[in-house]
Parts: structure tokens; sequence; C-alpha cells
């Protein structure tokens, strides 16, 4: 799996930088502190015991096993000499081998050596086998190489990492905080908010982002009030005629009736289009969202578009969750897709309500049994100016579902279409709760 997030693709990389670092300063202390002394031992014992075996003159069968043949040197270093059939030569049989000091000692000695360690109850002990002793074993305590000497340097090194990790997580933390913030705003402009300027804080490259984005963020803010402006122009100027034509309309003769219909028809849809641009183009205000009940939403839009053409079905859950947002556009958005179920759903519609399992979000299902829709066409279904085929019809302006999706996406909820397997369309609004 592809780690994608900058903050943990640093933070893995300072890991590995400090465990390489810790495994090589393992190695250095084994390779140039550790194995020189223990060459340095090596010696000095080899020498010491290849003292004691030129002076053997018996051949050494006649020393006494687990008894105190040392010499005075031997003896300081607490080196014995045990019988292979002895009960604490059980200790050699449970040793490790070490290879590089078994060579070394052989070639101290020479004659075949082995070595081996282990840690007995009080420290590490080092074990001998060499061949001109064929049924004795040298047994010599490293007194002053305890286990607990160990300790010190795993707990320093635990505590070097654990440091090195947290001054590192502080450190990224505060250099991705800027982005971090910038990304946060930069998902408040993908849903259409406006959010204030940025402070620009942080390296220089994340700064010059920041003031980049400060200066997209006020472009867009002006281009948002320049359109608001505009399009309320645009609709004063254009139903002010149309508010004229139509009082003109209704003043004309009986005998001009079939036109005057026509007429009047053209700029109620006309009046139609001008409030579906508008309310395409209304921002959002999040501070002002208030809980809102989807079921009394869906009651009120199923007895106001239910008629003797159409059977309207309500499937409305009882363990009902608000949602939180503009309970206008909220309504505005399920009656749109109510509407176009009731169009094209050859009578029959169903609208159901629900939580999901996680009780994070709640949603409204419109369902109907028209012809559907070409599934290469529902990705296109929600652009605007886009009506779908011929088989969902061509009447409006084709910002019907546009504004819904405009809305779902300022609510921050989701939306799915799909063909019904009954036959139909199935499309299901979810918005968050509290």
């Amino acid at each position: 799996m592809r780690i994608r997030s900058s903050f943990t693709q640093t933070i893995l990389l300072f890991l590995t930088l400090l465990i390489a670092s810790q495994v090589y300063s393992y190695y250095a202390v084994f390779n140039y502190a550790l194995m020189p002394s223990l060459q340095q031992f090596n010696k000095i014992i080899g020498y010491e015991i290849r003292l004691m075996l030129d002076e053997s003159d018996s051949g050494l069968e006649d020393l006494e096993m687990d008894a105190p043949l040392r010499r005075r040197v031997l003896e300081r270093l607490g080196v014995t000499i045990h019988a292979k059939d002895s009960p604490i030569a059980n200790e050699y049989q449970k040793a490790m081998s070490i290879d590089l000091m078994s060579e070394d000692m052989s070639h101290e000695l020479n004659t075949p050596t082995e070595v081996r360690m282990i840690l007995a109850s009080d420290s590490y002990v080092l074990w001998m086998q060499i061949d001109s002793l064929p049924n004795s074993l040298i047994r010599i305590p490293l007194s002053e190489l305890q286990e607990n000497d160990f300790t010190p340097l795993f707990y320093n090194s635990l505590i070097v990492a654990l440091l090195v990790i947290a001054g590192g997580w502080l450190f990224i933390r505060l250099q991705n905080r800027p982005l971090i913030a910038l990304e946060k705003a930069a998902k408040g402009v993908g849903r259409g908010e406006i959010p204030s300027p940025l402070p620009e804080k942080g390296p220089s490259e994340i700064r010059s982002v920041t003031r980049a984005f400060n200066q997209m963020s006020k472009g867009i803010q002006e281009l948002e009030e320049d359109r608001a402006l505009l399009m309320a122009g645009v609709s004063h100027d254009l139903r002010t005629p149309l508010t004229r034509i139509r009082l003109a309309t209704e003043m004309m003769s009986d005998e001009d009736s079939y036109l005057a219909q026509g007429i009047i028809s053209d700029t109620e849809e006309c009046n139609e289009i001008i409030s579906q641009f508008m309310d395409y183009l209304k921002p959002v205000d999040r501070e002002t969202f208030t809980p809102v009940s989807l079921n009394e939403i869906s009651n009120e839009i199923a007895l106001a578009e239910m008629n003797a053409d159409v059977e309207i079905e309500t499937v409305l859950t009882e363990k009902e969750k608000v949602a939180i947002g503009n309970s206008i556009a909220i309504k505005r958005a399920v009656t749109n897709l109510v509407v176009n179920a009731v169009r094209y759903g050859n009578g029959w519609v169903r609208i159901s309500t629900g939580v999901t399992a996680d009780k994070k979000l709640v949603w409204v299902c419109i369902e109907d049994n028209g012809p559907g829709i070409k599934p290469d066409q529902v990705s296109k279904l929600f652009e605007p100016f886009t009506r779908g085929d011929t088989a969902r019809g061509s009447e409006g302006t084709g910002l019907g579902l546009a504004i819904v999706k405009r809305i779902i996406s300022q609510h921050q909820g989701s939306i799915s279409v799909n063909n019904r397997s009954e036959g139909g369309l199935k499309a299901q609004l979810s918005f968050p709760t509290k």
C-alpha cells in the first residue's frame, strides 16, 4: 500500500534512518570496541594457557580435574579446568560457539580449540575445548562483562531514538501546519465557501503558495460577487419586460385568447428558467444551517406532487435523525428529483428515508418505474444543461439535477443514481447528521 501523506512519509524516513543509525552504532561498537577487547583478552589467556601447557611435563594425564590446577595469573582470572563428564560441564554443552574467538585461540595455542560463551547466573562465561586436553574443559568467567552492562547502552539508544522521533514529529508537524490549513481552506473553496485569508507562515515556499492561494481566493470572491450582481441585474431586467408582456397579454380580447394563453405560458417558462439560474448560482452560508427533518420534507413533497395520474408511496423511517443544512435548499433538491420521477415514472413513485448503520448520515431515496437511463449517461446526468437521453425526455433547462448536485456538494453530502433491477431509476441523497 502506497503512503501518500507527506507527514507519514517523512516520519517513516526519519524512522528508517534512525534504525539504520542504531544498527550501524551496534555494529561499530561490536567490531571496533568489543571485538578488539576480546581479541586482546584471547591473547592474554592464550599466552597463559600455553605457558601452563608447556610447563606440564606429565602429558596432562595427571592433572587434577575439578580442582585448583591454576597458575597465579590464571587463578586471579578465575580460570578452572573441569572434566568433560563433570556436572558443571553441562554449561559447555549449552553454550554458543564463537567462531572468531575459536580461530584466534587455535592460532595462539597452535592446536585446534573451540571457544563457546554462555550467560551464567552471575556473568558471561567462556568455555574452551583444547585438543591437547582431550578430556578436559577450561572455564573462564568474564566477571567484568555483566548482562547489565548492555542495559545502559540499550536504554540510552532507546531514549535517543524516542527523542529523535519526537523531535522529528514536532518539526514535521510545525512544517505541515500551514499546509494542513491550506488543504482545509482549499476543500472549503471546493464546496463553494470563501475562506478568510490564511496567515503566511512557514518556509518561503509554503508562504509563496499561501500568498498565491489568498490571491486566488480573493479573486474567486470578487468573481462570485460580480456574478451575483450580474444575475440580479439580468433577473430584474428580464422579469420587468416579461411582467409587462404578461399584463398586456391578459388584456387581450377574447378572440385572441388562444394566442394569449401561449404567450402567458412562454412568459411563465422564462420566469422559471431565470429562477433556476438564480438557484444554481445561489451561494450557501453554512453558519445558517439548522436541523432538518427529511421525514417532514418527504411528506410535504409527496402531498404537493400527488395527483390522479401518479401514485406516490412513502416509506419513512421510525428511527429518524435530523440532517444539518438549509431546509429550503434540501427541500429543493428532493423536490427536483421527485418532480423528475413523477414526470417519467409511469405513474408510480416511492419516497423512502433512513439512517446509516453508524448513524452519521441520513438519506432519502426516490424511485420510479420509468425507462431508466443508459449506464454510460449516469455520470453526465448532473452536469449543467444535461437532460439525459430521450428516455427521460427533453423538457426543462437541464439545470434541475445540476442544482441538486450543487446543493448536495454545499451540504457535504453525497448522491448516487442507478437503474433499478425492476425497472426505473433510483436516486439516493445522503446528508450528515449532528
